[in-house]
């Protein structure tokens, strides 16, 4: 005869030497294990196979995460319910114990899942090594801002709340731009998982840039330049970066390929800068002026211009190392003669600005070369040419003007008027307008 569960009855079972089973009609009953545990279950048939469902075990003093009678009862009425619709081929019938291997098979799936961490490494191995020159400067971005914070979560589990959250923290720290190459960066990443069937969808879609993406048009003023090119030889940075800031305002070129110049890039008073170094993956060839040979210094044998202060490590500086050393003396922290900083009457750490201007980029030297070759008359097309940007529209396809003697009257026309900022001298710089009504 059928047992009728309730607590008294429940709580009275004994443990034997073996387990035993108690159970009403229909399937629900408790399994009493020797060491007194008692487990809720529910015993049904499906196609004549015996299917045994666990329930939970009895909550007790002993066992406070177990489940009542009454859940054990509820969830033993839902289960059956499945049972007879599946028997009687209704829609919302299902094997309970299927549901469970399948969820549970889910669950260890989900577990195997790609960590954001491992995204990072995939990204960065399968495509921002073999197709982006600036691969180094996403892996410090994903290092320094993502792992941190997403790095042990599952990918396929960040949301889109999850991504405005970050990008507000980074703006509330005071860094808007870097919210925005956040954003940039990592909605790339997670592109390139979705293309790769590693995630279904991915939480940037509809993202907008939380912060205004203003384009830099720093550009430094002649008593800027002075100031500049004396207080960076008191600076604190090496001797190998202070030449290649300088060799950047000189030739008007990126500070990464000024970074990485070789010798063997160098024929004669022609600086070649390889397709491979360069940003648009175009050979570029640039004018060497006097000025410019004397920051690069010798030039013989095969060896890097500027090169890493690590002896063991034969390769250029780091382009980031010409960013963080301006951005470091700009903003240096004073101390007392022991070391210790110092602080202003606000609390906050003293500093001074050991470059004596205003803040600027080593880009943005760059940009300065070329507003001084506008203001000097030189057409566009010939500054775009020293800067090696690249042709639009049908100009592209049909003019293959190389522009060699016209880079080299425009960085000799800048170079003397470099060397005369720099020295306080006048010194007639024949503008490209004044060549031209002479000629």
């Amino acid at each position: 005869m059928p047992d009728i569960l309730n607590d008294m009855f429940v709580k009275n079972l004994k443990p034997e030497s073996s387990e035993y089973t108690r159970r009403e009609k229909g399937g629900f009953g408790v399994r009493v294990m020797p060491t007194g545990r008692k487990v809720f279950f529910y015993l049904y048939r499906i196609d004549g196979k015996r299917r045994f469902l666990n329930l939970g075990s009895y909550k007790t003093k002993e066992n406070p995460d177990g489940i009542t009678l009454a859940k054990a009862r509820e969830e033993y009425e839902a289960e059956r319910a499945k049972v007879k619709a599946l028997k009687a081929g209704r829609s919302e019938g299902a094997d309970p114990l299927e549901e469970r291997r399948e969820k549970k098979a889910q669950r260890e799936e989900k577990s195997k899942a790609d960590t954001v961490a491992d995204l990072v490494d995939e990204y960065l191995k399968k495509h921002a090594k073999q197709f982006k020159k600036s691969w180094e400067a996403d892996e410090r971005l994903l290092n320094k801002e993502i792992i941190p914070i997403w790095g042990k979560r599952k990918a396929e589990d960040i949301t889109k709340r999850d991504v405005t959250l970050l990008l507000e923290s980074i703006i509330e720290r005071g860094s808007p731009g870097m919210s925005n190459q956040v954003l940039k960066i990592t909605r790339k990443m997670f592109n390139f998982a979705v293309e790769r069937d590693l995630l279904q969808h991915t939480p940037f879609a509809a993202v907008k840039a939380l912060a205004p993406n203003n384009s830099r048009e720093r550009t430094l003023s002649e008593s800027e330049i002075k100031t500049l090119w004396e207080s960076v030889n008191n600076a604190a940075m090496s001797d190998e970066i202070r030449r290649a800031l300088k060799l950047v305002l000189v030739t008007a070129q990126r500070p990464g390929e000024v970074a990485g110049m070789h010798t063997s890039e160098i024929d004669g008073k022609w600086w070649t800068i390889p397709a491979e170094r360069s940003k648009n993956g175009k050979e570029h060839r640039v004018y060497l002026t006097a000025t410019a040979f004397e920051l690069i210094g010798n030039t013989k044998g095969k060896t890097f211009i500027f090169p890493c202060p690590h002896e063991a490590k034969k390769q250029p500086i780091d382009s980031h190392a010409l960013p963080v050393a301006v951005r470091r003396n700009l903003v240096w922290p004073l101390t007392d003669k022991k070391g210790k900083p110092l602080y202003g009457e606000d609390g906050k750490p003293a500093t001074e600005n050991k470059l004596e201007i205003e803040k600027f980029t080593p880009h943005d030297l760059r940009r300065t070369a070329a507003t001084f070759m506008a203001g000097m008359g030189f057409m566009d097309e010939v500054i775009d040419a020293v800067l090696n940007h690249v042709k639009k529209g049908i100009i592209r396809t049909y003019n293959r003007h190389g522009y060699d003697k016209e880079k080299q009257q425009a960085l000799e026309a800048w170079d003397r008027k470099l060397k005369s900022i720099i020295t306080g001298e006048a010194c007639k710089v024949v503008t490209f307008n004044s060549r031209m009504k002479k000629a």
